[in-house]
């Protein structure tokens, strides 16, 4: 049984839909309801893509965090997430965010699959994840959080959707094939001047493996990936501040890059 019923789910759900809209962050979700479960936490997820859904929010893909290790020693999980993605979050390469619209955001580098045919299994391959994919871009996501000071556990970024906010691509788009992208390398800038740098093996070992582990989570609770869903399947470097002013831009050598600013009156 589900240690939260669905009305304190739903009451969560709209509590953290109110947070986002307001730009005004709550206290931590976990601090309160102390045996929350992860279920629980998907559930209100699930209600809160509910809340987007009615408003005419279309879902284009998903999302994974808490993919390298360091990560998951930090939020003390052996996991990682999981959110969704919707049409209302993806901007275009070049584009400026208002910081306004933001609670505390920071920007990852990773790269965006594009599937090119429905796939799930509680035992799909990475052999078959990659006959999926259709196309991949660079990308840079935007997370950000509705709780206050980032001060979540993993129950918080789940419900939280992942700590999902604004995602963006490159203007260019590559085959898969016969790209190795365990090794694949990123370097991330902010105003011309390296802030971080990663390469792709620190995502579960390859993207492709994250890909994997999110098919089989999803079979787990009776869904699966769609044609053309834009896959964010993690970042191998620390997410850094965005402040009003600055430019990022994540660049993966041979297979471009992407940038995006960010304007607006900065949150106090």
């Amino acid at each position: 049984m589900p240690s939260l019923d669905q009305s304190t789910r739903s009451q969560l759900a709209e509590e953290l839909w109110k947070a986002e809209c307001a730009g005004t962050p709550v206290e931590p979700l976990t601090d309160r309801y102390t045996d929350m479960d992860q279920d629980d936490a998907y559930g209100i997820q699930a209600a809160i893509a509910q809340i987007r859904k009615s408003l005419g929010h279309h879902v284009t893909g998903k999302k994974v965090g808490l993919t390298s290790v360091a990560m998951q020693e930090m939020a003390g999980v052996r996991e990682p997430d999981f959110g969704l993605l919707f049409d209302v979050m993806e901007g275009s390469h070049g584009d400026e965010f208002d910081t306004g619209s933001l609670i505390a955001p920071k920007v990852e580098p990773e790269i965006a699959f594009v599937l090119g045919k429905r796939i799930e299994g509680a035992r799909v391959t990475v052999r078959q994840v990659l006959a999926a994919i259709d196309c991949f871009y660079p990308a840079l996501e935007i997370v950000d959080s509705r709780v206050v000071d980032w001060r979540i556990r993993w129950h918080d970024t789940v419900a939280d959707n992942g700590s999902s906010a604004r995602f963006v691509l490159g203007d260019r788009a590559f085959k898969p094939d016969g790209v190795d992208f365990a090794a694949l390398n990123v370097v991330l800038s902010r105003d011309g001047r390296e802030e971080s740098a990663g390469c792709m093996r620190e995502v579960l070992g390859s993207p492709l493996w994250s890909v994997c582990w999110l098919i089989r989570k999803l079979t787990a609770y009776g869904s699966a990936l769609e044609a053309g869903d834009v896959i964010l399947p993690g970042s191998p470097c620390r997410a850094v501040d965005a402040n009003r002013g600055d430019v990022f831009s994540a660049d993966f050598g041979s297979f471009g890059s992407v940038t995006v600013g960010f304007s607006g009156e900065q949150k106090k």
